[in-house]
């Protein structure tokens, strides 16, 4: 199939972006103690590391729809590539629950399962290998209404203990079950992560188009979600769980007013990571250079990418607890602070983090070109699950 390369470059600078968040969650002195958008106690800095990370789940799920569309659009088999799909998404949930959760927290007791981004994934394959059979307009309607309405849903009363509710809740809302001394955290659930899918699988349309009308379309698209967030967080009524406020002074405001809610994705949120996204998009359709083609690299191969990375961190993440002099009986696996011993002050500074991550990044770098080109040149099954 013959590659987007405004796609591959937009993805590849949020896998880029993603690194950072990752190698901040696990080594940044306070990530196990407290929240980075927590405006009582974060800094400027440590903010925005933080929401510039945003922009990743929601770009990645995008372009995943996106990317379902091509591919079927492309196929001389509908019902086979609809069944790949089906599988695909099957193994996507699969990984996440094994060999993420094992990259994330190093625990051999699996005690702490996250059904994340990966998994969400999967389940948007599944739900776009059913789905796929209808009109490209009825997917963005659903998608459309997912987006704007699932918010709703927090001033419906279906009772705490209700039957309902526990079907609901972890379809719509983030949560956590512990039974046997485990615990199952849905950190995105699925449906309102769907909704941005399908979106993007509608868009997939536009890239069926000659790119400078294309390029046009996503700056308006980005434009009027960007005006629309910007709205409505001024009415500060509807689109966000969380109000802003005014702060201290006037940068925590401003820090206040762009502190969407991610889990799950408010209407809020989408409109402004995904109106960046679409500005982005239109700005790579021109994109060319020596930069562009070494972020295109990681756009071309993110699973690759995704899976190397976690384990990569992490295990940069043990060396520092070693310099520190963190024995390895000491350290923490079952507790979910990814080895790191609580009460025991560990992990870098935020100026150091960003040297791990340009580390990590950079060190990615010849696998990926190595895992790119074996790809291309190679038709082996398993390569399409990676």
């Amino acid at each position: 199939m013959k590659r987007i390369h405004s796609i591959d470059l937009t993805r590849g600078i949020v896998m880029i972006i993603m690194a950072l968040d990752h190698v901040r969650d696990l080594l940044h002195v306070n990530a196990i103690t407290q929240s980075p958008t927590n405006l009582d106690t974060t800094t400027p800095p440590l903010f925005m590391t933080r929401w510039v990370t945003h922009l990743c789940a929601p770009v990645f799920v995008f372009l995943s729809g996106t990317s379902v569309y091509l591919t079927l659009q492309r196929s001389a088999d509908l019902k086979g590539s609809r069944r790949f799909l089906q599988k695909r998404g099957l193994w996507l949930i699969l990984l996440e629950l094994t060999l993420m959760n094992f990259a994330l927290f190093f625990d051999l007791g699996f005690h702490t399962i996250i059904f994340a981004v990966i998994a969400t994934i999967g389940f948007g394959f599944i739900m776009l290998s059913l789905m796929s059979k209808w009109t490209v307009k009825t997917i963005a309607i659903i998608g459309l209404s997912i987006i704007f309405l699932h918010n709703l849903l927090a001033v419906v009363p279906f009772g705490k203990d209700s039957i309902v509710a526990a079907i609901i809740n972890p379809l719509f809302a983030p949560g956590a079950v512990s039974v046997g001394g485990r615990t199952l955290l849905m950190a995105y659930p699925p449906i309102p992560w769907l909704g941005i899918m399908l979106v993007g699988y509608a868009t997939g349309k536009t890239f069926e188009w000659e790119a400078p009308r294309r390029k046009q379309l996503f700056i308006k698209i980005g434009g009027a979600a960007l005006l629309l967030f910007i709205l409505l967080r001024f009415i500060n009524i509807y689109g966000d769980p969380v109000q802003w406020q005014p702060r201290k002074n006037a940068i925590y405001t401003i820090l206040s007013f762009i502190n969407n809610t991610k889990y799950p994705p408010s209407l809020q949120f989408t409109l402004t990571m995904l109106g960046i996204m679409f500005l982005i998009l239109s700005a790579a359709e021109k994109a060319r250079g020596n930069i562009a083609k070494v972020i295109t690299t990681y756009g071309k191969v993110p699973l690759f990418y995704y899976i190397l990375h976690f384990y990569l961190i992490h295990i940069i993440l043990i060396i520092v607890l070693w310099m520190q002099g963190i024995s390895w009986q000491q350290m923490q696996f079952a507790t979910g602070t990814f080895g790191r011993p609580r009460n025991v002050n560990t992990g870098l500074n935020l100026w150091q983090v960003y040297l791990v991550w340009i580390t990590v990044v950079a060190l990615l770098y010849m696998p990926c070109v190595w895992y790119a080109r074996y790809k291309a040149t190679h038709n082996k099954w398993w390569l399409k699950y990676i």
